[in-house]
């Protein structure tokens, strides 16, 4: 469907750019970005998906076929004989669009840092399509690189999945100090929406001491909501479809959607 089709839930409210991030892989953050935009879609907010990793598991975990894949988030960045518009592809979930990731994008950290302005790429190329949506969500790759800081810049806030796993905050400050840097210099508005604990389990005292750490490093930005360890998180994505759809009464499904109403409560107020 034509995402111009299709009204915004909130029009009179701003959109919500939100990065997620973490320079550490295997964290959650595609997985995150992918069953958030989907909550938030099934409530009737409109969605669109950033995929900024050149891995593009952001992409195919909503179902995209990166095979049929005509423009992506690299031509975004780099080219300027495509619109942003003409990179958004329809998905099949309710109220949700995406930009996708190729293989082409893996070469982009080197190409931009011959361009003028190569912070901001990603900023300029929203402009035309960012009022359209409720919430955009700009999954990261796992390195700050000029990917990430690119994300940063056309960011309003920053979303810091976190594992529950042994060194879960071992390089958070150098992320900290990233955000703080493009907030001086790039992005004067950027700020922490939240830390997500991922892949928790209650029964054992690992993931509650990594709980209390995480509490105690980020305070009250740490959502309430836990994404638990779930098999059926971890399949959802071989299916091509987010964790409500593809077990819509598990665990996984149900603290999603809580998320998904922590974090339209919290943008409401941010």
């Amino acid at each position: 469907m034509d995402y111009k089709k299709v009204k915004r839930k909130r029009p009179k409210s701003p959109p919500l750019v939100l990065s997620a991030i973490n320079q550490k892989g295997g964290v959650g953050k595609s997985t995150t970005s992918v069953n958030l935009g989907a909550a938030l879609g099934e409530k009737g907010f409109k969605v669109l998906l950033i995929d900024l990793d050149p891995q593009g598991n952001c992409s195919s975990g909503v179902g995209f076929d990166k095979r049929s894949c005509e423009y992506c988030s690299y031509d975004c960045l780099l080219n300027d004989d495509v619109s942003t518009e003409e990179t958004i592809v329809s998905v099949e979930w309710k109220d949700l669009w995406l930009i996708p990731a190729t293989i082409n994008l893996a070469g982009a950290e080197a190409e931009l840092v011959q361009i003028m302005a190569r912070e901001t790429r990603l900023k300029e190329a929203l402009e035309d399509v960012r009022d359209e949506f409720d919430f955009i969500i700009i999954d990261c790759p796992p390195s700050l690189g000029l990917l990430t800081i690119n994300a940063l810049a056309a960011s309003d806030q920053i979303l810091i999945p976190i594992q529950c796993e042994f060194y879960a905050l071992e390089g958070l400050s150098k992320l900290l100090d990233t955000q703080k840097m493009v907030k001086k210099r790039i992005n004067p508005d950027l700020e922490i929406f939240g830390a997500l604990l991922t892949m928790y389990d209650r029964r054992t005292s690992l993931a509650k001491q990594v709980a209390e750490e995480v509490e105690g490093f980020f305070g009250d930005k740490v959502f309430k909501t836990v994404i638990p360890r779930s098999v059926k998180i971890s399949e959802a994505p071989g299916f091509g479809m987010p964790i409500t759809q593809y077990d819509p009464s598990g665990k996984g499904a149900k603290a999603y959607k809580e998320f998904a109403d922590e974090v339209i409560k919290r943008s409401k107020s941010s």
